[in-house]
């Protein structure tokens, strides 16, 4: 060693005893955000930073009943490089960012770039980072930099297999509504024995699943509830699938002729390609939650295409009771009852799990694609800024009156009143609804009072509220194997060079 560099460093060291220490004030967190030029060249949409404290990618939430603080920020014309910045400005739940807890996260920016799915993160063409692990002060942890350089790939083809075909069918008049190439999805479940008589003909059970769930959950659900392998039955999973959440197969200004493109194009579709009945008695629905109304407001709009549902758990069916909320009542606040209470949207058991106000929020960050949103682009007239118009206020829990009457249209108690003597004749037999005597979204009060119409009305609907039940346990094997039973009950009378016996209905 010198003795040139034993000088500089002894300078050194003399410096830093002399010199007295400047100290840094801690910065409130901030996260910056690019992304890659091979994504995109421009970007215009909602960009996220999320957070988690498990395994799963935050990109992946929010979760309903263990959300996860994340924040969005709104862009346009944004470039590749071009530094984004997270602050107390951005969109958040459930604070600002620099209120954000002392504590160890998992970290991921996202683009959502996909205009059909509800999820922030899962849609093929999201572009995201990686997910950076890091403790977090939103008081003091300055600046963090993440960069968005990942696409979610489309997902493989779906294989068929002898007992299930996947369809996929580009739809004329969803394409005309959009604007651009529209297509409709289902799984087909064929029963055994399907390839071994070309002349037999089967009853279709098409399914609708809850919120989130597309054909494929739905079809093995079906599966599940009916045995429908050895059945002698068609099941059928629909994807009520769409960037605004769930369109529950109801035409509407927001997410355009759903409905109409089931009925006109994709059942005529199936119909063509397999070997089911293509008469209403040939033709029967189920679905739970959002599934269980998406049923039973098929069946009672199209009363003459269908020969019977079962609908499990249904979404609100009288909106004088929406979800303990009564619309049209003058006053009505969304997020308060009469007495200033709180109001919860689930419970387990007779404990609130969740808050309408908090869940609204949250959904507020989340953009299209939440629960509460998706109601309102099914139920709600488009504004004049091309969305929903909404119920309530946001920040005040507030009920639109114009809009709760504009929702009229869809409450199926009041559809079924209003066109009683219409309807009467082509529903009877066929309305079967079963909802539990406490279920998590406190949708059985809505149940009550269709149960009280229909009753009033002198229908002959089976409306049954089952003690000890909630939410997720009312679709049981005891449910499923009466589905089963009704339905080639009705089939079998209305077919009988069909009809057949199966073990399942001698099944205890």
């Amino acid at each position: 060693m010198s003795l040139h560099r034993v000088t500089i460093r002894l300078v050194a060291a003399c410096f830093f005893v002399v010199a007295p220490a400047t100290a840094q004030e801690p910065a409130p967190l901030q996260f910056t955000v690019t992304y890659d030029a091979a994504i995109t060249d421009s970007f215009s949409g909602r960009v996220y930073v999320m957070l988690g404290s498990g395994r799963i990618e935050p990109r992946f939430g929010p979760s309903w009943f263990n959300t996860q603080p994340f924040f969005a920020v709104d862009v346009e014309d944004w470039k590749p490089g071009t530094p984004l910045a997270f602050n107390d400005s951005a969109l958040s739940f459930p604070r600002p960012i620099n209120e954000l807890d002392k504590q160890d996260y998992g970290i991921q920016a996202v683009m959502r770039r996909n205009l059909d799915s509800p999820s922030i993160g899962r849609g093929p063409g999201t572009a995201y980072s990686e997910v950076v692990g890091k403790q977090l002060d939103g008081a003091s942890t300055g600046e963090l930099r993440l960069f968005i350089d990942q696409v979610v790939r489309p997902s493989r083809a779906y294989v068929d297999t002898d007992q299930l075909k996947f369809v996929c069918i580009r739809s004329e008049l969803l394409s005309e509504f959009y604007g651009r190439d529209m297509f409709m999805e289902a799984a087909v479940a064929l029963p055994q024995g399907y390839h071994d008589n070309p002349s037999r003909r089967y009853p279709a059970l098409y399914v609708i699943p809850g919120f989130g769930g597309d054909h494929r959950g739905a079809v093995r659900w079906g599966q599940r509830l009916i045995r429908s392998d050895d059945a002698g039955i068609v099941t059928i999973g629909l994807n009520p699938r769409c960037l605004t959440g769930h369109h529950v197969f109801a035409d509407s200004a927001n997410n355009g002729p759903r409905g109409q493109a089931l009925i006109e194009e994709m059942i005529p579709h199936l119909e063509r390609e397999f070997r089911i009945v293509a008469q209403p008695t040939g033709r029967f629905l189920t679905g739970a939650s959002s599934g269980g109304w998406s049923s039973l407001w098929l069946q009672v709009t199209y009363a003459d295409v269908f020969g019977g549902v079962w609908s499990i758990v249904p979404d609100p069916v009288d909106f004088r009771d929406f979800q303990r909320i009564n619309l049209y009542q003058t006053g009505e606040n969304m997020y308060v009852d009469e007495t200033g209470n709180r109001r919860a949207i689930a419970r387990r058991g007779d404990k609130p799990m969740l808050w309408y106000d908090d869940f609204a929020k949250m959904e507020v960050v989340q953009g299209p694609g939440g629960q509460l949103y998706s109601f309102e682009a099914v139920f709600s007239p488009r504004g004049p800024d091309g969305k929903p118009m909404p119920l309530y206020g946001r920040e005040t829990g507030e009920v639109n009156t114009d809009v709760a009457n504009a929702w009229r249209k869809y409450d199926i108690g009041l559809v079924l009143k209003e066109n009683w003597p219409t309807l009467e004749s082509k529903l009877t037999g066929k309305l079967r609804i079963f909802a539990g005597e406490k279920d998590t979204f406190y949708l059985e009060g809505a149940v009550r009072l269709l149960k009280q119409t229909l009753d009033e009305l002198g229908s002959d609907a089976v409306v049954e509220i089952l003690e000890g039940r909630n939410h997720g346990n009312v679709a049981d094997r005891a449910l499923g194997q009466r589905i089963h039973q009704e339905l080639r009950a009705v089939f079998d009378t209305h077919h009988p060079q069909y009809a057949t016996s199966t073990p399942q209905d001698a099944a205890p």
